[in-house]
């Protein structure tokens, strides 16, 4: 039995059967509730049985509701009237879960969720296009070509850019390849390429301003050479550092290419090299905007020894434009001279857009920006609200923190679009007055690719905030639920992993560190041993390095972590997993999406049965009447039959065309025709309805008998274990008796 209350009435009424007909005209009709209606005057409009709808114990908890006080009116009642009316309009705009109290309303919980995740969609979709039309796959050609030019290319010598391995490959990379690569004045037929001040890289690519190379320097005497060596050894160069970069004059000391410049009078940053951080200041020379006087240039430099011991690195700096694809590659060449001797290489590519609107894509986009920029406000608006009710207990669910984080991420990215905008002009206009100057897009393109990957951390966010939406069924809480449950033993489980695993990251470090490259840094060790246990690993390097050792740390690691631990931690997920699942089984699913579903296609059945009879009420009224009916014979027909005063007037003027209050002959007609018609739209309406209907009753009694399948199956199983038990004990009592 269910119990149901309404203006301090209660009634009482069976679940299990349905509502077939209605018998008085002015009973009412609820189309979510299973049962017969109650003796009574009164219309009845619960959805579901109005008993506390219960938490999910396997998502996040909902804060406490509390419900806003309404400002009272001039006599102390609640205000109304048109402002009070706009402000309720205004108001529902933002009706969430968490401003609307929906504990004992499920159909309001429903409808709220669905809006939330139906609104929450449109924003997904807009911030979709927004990110990807940040990017495409030009970017990732553009980047080849460049690498392959700069990279690959190789000098008379055989030396490339990834070969330099001393400052005499540098000097041939340099007036080899690089001038070739930076300057292209012939086509392939030899004939001349000449368009302006510009180079043109690939014919295509326009060079902006000038490249610059720029080296840093450590201080001789920087470090302690030995007693015993002091005699043989004259100079002490130290690894870099800020406390030993040199920054005093040197060579020719006439012009920037010998005296130094500090990172805020060239504007630059700090470089993450392989070896250490490099500052942003240095000695720097700009070559031209020709061949022949850039390796004049590079000459010059060379033969006054521009490098020395002293040197710790080198840059090479230029930036390229594409007009076809519109895009900018930022390049950054960098060669390290470690104190060990020898050279190594790396180097930067950066292709970004930085010049946003050109095409109509760009357009579109442009209106998708101003769509996010409404989404957010809105979501403001929306969090604002629910931090003010709920104070506290907002920031206890993962998801309200997660809302703030997209939120504060996409605050970001707008401040960030608008600086980037202006700062890319201000750099263009002072580029396009003077094209002989070093164009420094390092900044922009450095905060640009920033830019690029907090978009893609927060589309990935805004992607797992769908859970936040879909959590209100027990089969999309499965994952939460068992993350949830197994956290404390995982971090327990965590412990015990990681003091295995860095004893084991130590181990190799300090076994190979000092020939195998994956084991150089204690860093790359554990990378490398993550790698091992995926099965991305180099046997042979760890058994060429130590034989003995090698194999024993290759095998106890595996052993160890791969087939104890991980097989631990696996086993904690399983078992967890099963227990969540067995509990989702028994619970019952208060809160059902096609129960909300059948609801609104019932009252729509309703409303076609209403409308149904009325139209048949109104071709009664007609056949009784003569060639002119009147009003009052017209309403006083179809008031006995239980229509209202407007119903019966609205239908009346509808087809009194010359409003003498009688319906002549040709109206009565047009009347009776567009009720033929309606009736039989009705009807096939009506036979749809009962064809999908009888579909649905049909699912629902399949759904039953499995279900008493299922049970009848488990009642079995439960016979056979009684059985076996029984004869069990039989069998014991049989062998006392025979003892005795």
């Amino acid at each position: 039995m269910s119990s149901f209350q309404d203006n301090g009435f209660k009634f009482t009424a069976k679940e299990v059967h349905e509502m077939e007909s209605l018998t008085n005209k002015t009973a009412w009709d609820n189309a979510g509730f299973e049962g017969s209606p109650p003796n009574s005057p009164f219309k009845v409009q619960t959805i579901y049985n109005p008993g506390s709808f219960p938490a999910n114990p396997y998502s996040c908890d909902e804060p406490p509701f509390y419900p806003s006080k309404e400002k009272p009116g001039k006599n102390g009642t609640p205000s109304s009237g048109c402002c009070s009316a706009v402000f309720k309009g205004i108001r529902s705009l933002w009706s969430t879960k968490l401003t609307e109290n929906t504990s004992n309303n499920p159909e309001l919980y429903i409808k709220t969720t669905l809006r939330e995740l139906l609104v929450y969609i449109v924003f997904l979709v807009d911030i979709c296009l927004l990110t990807y039309g940040m990017t495409s796959s030009n970017t990732f050609y553009y980047t080849k070509v460049m690498s392959n030019l700069f990279l690959s290319a190789a000098s008379d010598t055989g030396v490339s850019f990834q070969t330099i391995g001393s400052m005499a490959d540098f000097w041939s990379y340099t007036q080899g390849p690089l001038l070739n690569g930076l300057y292209w004045t012939k086509w392939y037929n030899n004939d001349s390429f000449s368009r302006g001040p510009h180079s043109f890289i690939y014919y295509e690519n326009m060079v902006l301003g000038v490249p610059r190379i720029r080296q840093i320097k450590v201080m001789n005497n920087s470090c302690v050479v030995h007693k015993d060596f002091r005699e043989d050894i004259t100079g002490c160069y130290n690894v870099y550092s800020l406390d030993n970069e040199n920054k005093a004059p040197f060579g020719l000391q006439n012009g920037t290419a010998w005296t130094y410049s500090s990172e805020e009078q060239l504007g630059g940053s700090s470089h993450w090299g392989k070896l250490t951080v490099y500052s942003g200041g240095g000695y720097y020379q700009d070559l031209k905007s020709n061949m022949v006087e850039s390796s004049a240039i590079l000459q010059d430099l060379k033969d006054n020894l521009w490098l020395d011991r002293g040197t710790r690195a080198v840059f090479v700096d230029l930036s390229v434009y594409n007009a076809n694809i519109n895009l900018f590659c930022i390049i950054r060449l960098v060669v390290e001279f470690p104190a060990t001797g020898g050279a190594v290489t790396s180097w930067q590519f950066r292709t970004v857009k930085l010049i946003r609107y050109v095409n109509n894509w760009d357009y579109f986009i442009i209106g998708c920006e101003i769509v996010f920029c409404v989404f957010i406000f809105y979501y403001i608006v929306e969090e604002i609200l629910e931090i003010r009710i709920h104070k506290l207990q907002y920031i206890k669910c993962i998801w309200n923190c997660l809302d703030l984080m997209v939120i504060l991420l996409s605050l970001v990215s707008i401040g960030f679009h608008i600086f980037r905008t202006i700062k890319v002009n201000i750099i263009l206009g002072a580029l396009l007055k003077y094209p002989e100057a070093y164009a420094d897009f390092e900044f922009l393109a450095f905060w640009q690719t920033q830019y690029n990957n907090m978009n893609a951390v927060n589309l990935f966010f805004a992607w797992i905030k769908i859970f936040k939406y879909i959590s209100f069924n027990k089969t999309m809480t499965q994952l939460s639920s068992t993350l949830a449950r197994c956290a404390k033993d995982i971090l327990g489980f965590a412990i015990m992993f990681f003091i295995v695993f860095f004893a084991y990251a130590q181990l190799g470090y300090l076994l190979f560190g000092t020939q195998v490259e994956n084991f150089s840094t204690f860093l790359k060790c554990i990378f490398t041993q993550f790698r091992i246990i995926l099965g991305d690993f180099n046997y042979d390097e760890i058994d060429n390095a130590n034989r003995i050792l090698g194999p024993i740390y290759f095998v106890t690691y595996v052993f160890f972590v791969f087939f104890v631990l991980l097989n631990m931690f696996l086993a904690i997920i399983n078992d967890t997993y099963s227990e969540v699942k067995a509990d989702l089984s028994d619970q019952k699913d208060e809160l059902q999406i096609t129960n909300f579903i059948k609801q609104g296609y019932n009252k729509a059945l309703t409303k076609m049965k209403r409308k149904k009879e009325r139209i048949a009420d109104v071709q009664k009224a007609l056949q009784i009447g003569s060639k002119e009916l009147g009003f009052e014979d017209f309403k006083n027909n179809l008031k006995g039959l239980g229509h209202s005063d407007q119903e019966i007037a609205d239908a009346f003027s509808k087809y009194d065309y010359d409003g003498n209050k009688i319906l002549d002959e040709e109206e009565q007609t047009r009347m009776k025709e567009d009720s033929v018609m309606k009736s039989s739209h009705s009807s096939l309406a009506h036979r749809v309805i009962q064809l999908e209907h009888l579909i649905g009753n049909t699912v629902s009694k399949i759904d039953a008998i499995t279900i008493k399948l299922e049970i009848m199956e488990r009642n079995k199983v439960k016979r056979k274990d009684m059985m076996g038990k029984l004869l069990d004990s039989i069998h014991e009592v049989n062998i006392r008796n025979l003892l005795l």
